[in-house]
């Protein structure tokens, strides 16, 4: 990629992009792009990459090879679009829960103000949306 000498300085460490292991890189691009109401990009190298509208992409990346280790990733959006995304994974007939530990199916919590739901993406991954950040003391 060729170094644009008009972009404006990094000033704050930010999150710019994050690899996301998968068995299938494209059902497993597509499942969260289709939950978040986002669009899979063109493929990067071996990377296939979900960019987020915020200046992060998840990068799926196909590993075969050896199991993948379930991460967490949890994704703030929209209140207004929090419903259509609990929709969308009804539609598609997956569960999700209010609660991290992922027992309490077919509930969203109310942390902190907002609304929040658990799932889990087709490698085992576990999902979260939010409407309201964390409060972190």
């Amino acid at each position: 990629m060729p170094y644009d000498q008009h972009q404006q300085p990094v000033t704050a460490v930010q999150l710019n992009h994050t690899n996301v292991y998968a068995t299938d890189q494209r059902l497993s691009a597509e499942f969260i792009a289709e939950v978040l109401g986002l669009k899979v990009s063109a493929p990067a190298g071996p990377f296939l990459p979900v960019d987020l509208g915020n200046g992060v992409t998840l990068d799926y990346y196909e590993k075969r090879d050896e199991p993948i280790q379930a991460q967490h990733y949890a994704f703030l959006v929209p209140d207004d679009q929090f419903d259509a995304m609990i929709a969308r994974l009804d539609a598609i007939r997956v569960t999700y829960y209010a609660d991290p530990r992922l027992t309490d199916a077919g509930r969203i919590n109310h942390l902190f103000g907002g609304r929040g739901a658990y799932f889990t993406d087709p490698d085992g991954h576990v999902m979260e949306i939010i409407t309201r950040p964390y409060i972190r003391r």
